[in-house]
């Protein structure tokens, strides 16, 4: 049966005993991305299956390899860089029968790490590939705004605009890391993000928020790692669930502390009046008369006057990592 011929919920057992067809979707600027590392991972997702392999050289261009690759039936797309690399990958695949593969790339690797992929790529290549041979594919849920996917989150306001200072040093991204965001984030604290004023307001089925100064939309759990350590904002987030969205009604030091206290030690925020959460959302606006900035699973995608949310049941299928 030729690849592409059969629905999204019969194609795991046909995989099962199937030469597949994958295309690899290499970002060679990710920082954890070598060309023997490629090799390497190459050869071992190569073992019983057909592996192209194209690498991207713009932002949008994972997005194009994906979309053709699901239009000419290829079983499996995989996204080897960093989580934006991923996320132009789901974009492209989001709603046909091809299924998503994750590797990491990238200097944080939150969705890779989710799953409980090591941040090591070919140490991750053997856990992926016994994914896909098991054919162990399964559906999952996954946040769409302004028509675009998302896979772990977006940030709208203070985060975002620690994101955007972080792309305006990309080139020092590779070699920094983290300590390159945590620099952002002072900066931005200090003179980037004006603190005085609310940003926007939410309208959702849970209600409405008129001040907010920061929010996190969540479709995963953890928000981001720092270091080893998950910092994990709300448990109610999965890939079966809605959206959970946490706003931040005040720049003020001690509420933002009092609210992540929880999540550093792994039990989700403390909500408040200062910090609200909303869980299983199906569906979000957030709107301001004045631009306000924003970014998703990890890249800059500018300023806006309004965001349209929605979470979408099924979305993709997922090749789910195998010890």
């Amino acid at each position: 049966m030729p690849a592409g011929a059969i629905g999204r919920h019969d194609r795991s057992d046909a995989i099962r005993f199937a030469f597949l067809r994958i295309l690899l979707v290499v970002n060679s600027f990710a920082s954890s991305v070598t060309a023997r590392n490629t090799v390497i991972v190459h050869r071992r997702l190569a073992r019983g299956h057909d592996v192209e392999v194209v690498e991207t050289n713009r932002r949008g261009h994972a997005t194009r390899f994906a979309l053709d690759a699901a239009r000419q039936g290829f079983d499996v797309v995989i996204g080897y860089g960093g989580d934006g690399t991923l996320n132009e990958v789901a974009t492209g695949i989001a709603g046909s029968d091809t299924a998503l593969g994750v590797l990491p790339g990238g200097s944080t690797n939150v969705f890779a790490r989710t799953l409980g992929l090591p941040n090591d790529p070919v140490e991750a290549a053997d856990h992926l590939a016994r994914g896909i041979d098991a054919a162990d594919l399964r559906p999952i849920g996954l946040g769409k705004v302004n028509g675009r996917f998302f896979c772990f989150h977006t940030g709208i306001g203070f985060d975002a605009a620690v994101v955007r200072a972080v792309e305006q040093r990309a080139s020092l991204k590779r070699w920094l890391g983290h300590p390159l965001f945590i620099t952002a984030g002072l900066t931005t604290w200090l003179r980037g993000y004006d603190r005085t004023q609310p940003h926007f307001r939410l309208s959702s089925e849970h209600g409405e928020i008129d001040d907010g100064y920061f929010s996190i939309v969540l479709n995963t759990n953890p928000y981001t790692f720092l270091g080893n350590r998950p910092l994990d904002l709300s448990p109610d987030a999965g890939l079966d669930r809605g959206l959970v969205v946490l706003t931040f009604r005040t720049m003020q030091v001690l509420p933002i502390l009092r609210g992540l206290g929880g999540a550093l030690k792994g039990g989700g925020v403390t909500t408040s009046e200062q910090l609200v959460e909303w869980t299983d959302v199906s569906r979000m606006t957030v709107s301001s008369a004045e631009p306000f900035p924003y970014q998703l699973d990890g890249d800059y995608l500018g300023a806006v006057d309004r965001l349209e949310f929605e979470h979408v049941p099924d979305a993709v299928q997922l090749v789910f990592p195998a010890e």
